[in-house]
């Protein structure tokens, strides 16, 4: 199998292009946002905290997708539910009401009933999360799992030290790994997880078998039992040896749920090997991908976020100079025809996704995505260079899909005026007037010690351009938003393929 990296709604692209029985593992991290009060998600009342950072959007909103996934689950839409979940689906909504803890848990549910489908019988399953809807989680779990012969495993409390610490509860310092399998005949290599042995609480002799091998004795009620040392001892079921990481970490990429490669390791150590196929259906920042390559693990990768993908992209290219020739890519625009429908996507959740991979694929990942819904104030997006007098200066991106006027290249002006920015870049689906382009060049040109020639204050740039002609920021930039990440090997194989 080609490794796969798609854009696009996780739930459709497992149920449109993922087959049936054939992923060996699967882990998920998807997003909730646990620093809101409990008590506000569970009655439904405050304030929303919208997105939890600009790489990723919080789609758990009481709207017209949490309605017609509820509906699903409980008409049983092709026979996809288990009575257990339609039950408790039922019954969570009775207790909980209509609101986005309802929504959350009716977007888990849908996913993890195909991600079930998806598994082989082989198959096992690691659910990431936090203690705000971990018991809810669970009982979803065990209705699709258990209740089709599948097996609950672990609850693993991952523990670790790093952020902030409040004087007002107890510190928060755990987030919860589930782990389940489709049916006892699972995999799981003990040996390449096993940790050093600690003997320094263990009083008995150092002792020799007949092959050299070196143990401890310890007899309990006449029986004896040997610790041998070589061996080590697989991990408990609370991890404290894998830290979170720290602001600075060298594995840090500046990605705000990013999680250390070490955790994904020993998950993908004990419950694949090489060559099976691993499945991250919200792969943010790439950490399981990454760690896949690195293992020689085959592995599907699912995220609705471009930033996300772009992220990606770059991170395997840093690490694995040329895999990107071997990987097939699904959903990312490559003519205008599939830029276009892009633009014209009416899910609100994706509404913005247009204006991101615009602006990232002409900088190279290069920029900050404005991410806020309205008022945005006709920024879309930042980059900073450095000026004249060695300080940043800044250069804004608009986007436009639809139709386009002069009027949009003078309000531009005006923009870049209250926001103090020396550039302007216009990037437009459809084709600019000659109104527009007098205008821009109205604006005048900009000229620094760091720049070869002179360019034009305002530029603009058209999606063909972007596509067609390979078109880029060409302007050395004095800040990156993202950390490159540490090379490990080269790959080379053969092209890389759009698939949209």
């Amino acid at each position: 199998m080609v490794n796969q990296l798609y854009y696009g709604d996780n739930l459709e692209v497992l149920r449109r292009y993922i087959k049936d029985e054939s992923v060996d593992l699967c882990y998920i991290d998807p997003p909730f946002n646990s620093k809101r009060n409990y008590n506000q998600i569970y009655n439904n009342i405050g304030a929303e905290d919208k997105a939890q950072a600009q790489a990723f959007i919080d789609t758990w909103e009481w709207d017209d997708h949490a309605i017609h996934g509820i509906n699903e689950i409980l008409i049983n839409y092709h026979g996809l539910f288990t009575q257990q979940c339609i039950a408790l689906i039922t019954g969570l909504s009775n207790v909980l009401g209509k609101g986005s803890l309802l929504a959350y848990l009716v977007s888990m549910t849908l996913r993890i009933t195909e991600i079930h489908r998806v598994l082989k019988p082989t198959g096992s399953f690691y659910l990431h999360c936090d203690p705000t809807a971990s018991h809810y989680l669970k009982l979803i779990l065990d209705a699709v799992f258990c209740s089709q012969r599948g097996n609950y495993i672990n609850e693993i409390i991952w523990c670790y030290e790093t952020g902030g610490r409040s004087n007002n509860f107890y510190p928060r310092k755990h987030d919860t790994i589930f782990y389940y399998c489709k049916s006892s005949n699972r995999l799981f290599n003990d040996n390449l997880v096993r940790l050093k042995r600690d003997t320094s609480t263990m009083h008995e002799p150092v002792l020799e078998d007949e092959f050299g091998h070196k143990y401890q004795r310890n007899v309990k009620n006449g029986k004896e039992y040997r610790y041998y040392l070589d061996k080590g001892v697989l991990p408990n079921d609370w991890w404290i040896d894998i830290q979170a990481l720290n602001p600075s970490a060298k594995e840090r990429l500046g990605y705000p749920t990013q999680k250390p490669e070490s955790l994904l390791e020993r998950i993908i150590k004990a419950s694949s090997k090489e060559n099976d196929i691993v499945l991250d259906a919200y792969c943010g920042c790439g950490t399981t991908v990454a760690v896949c390559q690195k293992l020689d693990r085959q592995w599907i990768g699912i995220d609705i976020t471009y930033q996300s993908i772009s992220l990606i992209l770059k991170r395997l290219e840093d690490s694995f100079p040329g895999v990107l020739k071997t990987i097939k890519l699904h959903g990312i625009p490559k003519d205008i025809e599939s830029a276009r429908a892009l633009a014209n996507k009416t899910d609100d959740r994706t509404r913005k996704e247009f204006e991101k991979w615009a602006i990232l694929t002409y900088t190279n990942n290069k920029a900050v995505i404005n991410a806020k819904k309205g008022a945005d104030k006709g920024i879309d997006g930042i980059v900073y260079f450095q000026g004249d007098k060695n300080d940043p200066e800044k250069i804004i991106f608009q986007v436009k899909s639809g139709k386009v006027k002069s009027g949009d290249i003078r309000d531009l002006l005006g923009t870049m005026t209250l926001e103090s920015a020396s550039l302007a870049i216009f990037i437009t689906l459809e084709e600019p007037t000659k109104d527009m382009l007098k205008t821009a060049k109205s604006a005048g040109f900009y000229q620094s010690k760091y720049m070869s020639h002179s360019c034009d204050k305002i530029q603009i740039v058209t999606i063909k351009e972007i596509i067609e002609d390979q078109q880029r920021l060409n302007i050395r930039l004095s800040y990156e938003v993202l950390k490159s990440a540490e090379k490990q090997k080269e790959v080379r194989v053969n092209q890389i393929e759009l698939d949209i």
